[in-house]
């Protein structure tokens, strides 16, 4: 799979841990979500994903959904379609796969 150089990994994750006054910054949070063993490291959930669905990969936003961590990932396939594929940051199982739009 390709990888752009700098691929955004948007955080969308609360926003205050445990009372603190300062925020950790979205990157602490999913770095000790992975350390805890709540979710699986982006580099696991791209391989997992080449399998399934090949192309380039151009945004990656963990996100909850319905209580459950989620990967959404887009790429562009190898025939140039640009899809979405929801991905649970936990197991990895591919949840949902849409095409996007052009609009």
């Amino acid at each position: 799979m390709k990888h752009l150089p700098a691929i955004i990994l948007a955080m969308l994750l609360p926003s205050a841990v445990g009372g603190q006054q300062e925020p950790l910054p979205d990157f602490e949070l999913a770095q000790g979500a992975v350390e805890r063993g709540e979710i699986l490291p982006l580099a696991q959930i791209l391989r997992l994903l080449e399998g399934e669905h090949p192309g380039t990969v151009v945004e990656v936003e963990l996100e909850y959904s319905d209580g459950t961590r989620v990967y959404e990932v887009e790429l562009i396939t190898p025939d140039g379609r640009l899809i979405e594929v929801d991905m649970d940051a936990a197991t990895g199982q591919v949840l949902k796969v849409e095409e996007e739009d052009d609009d």
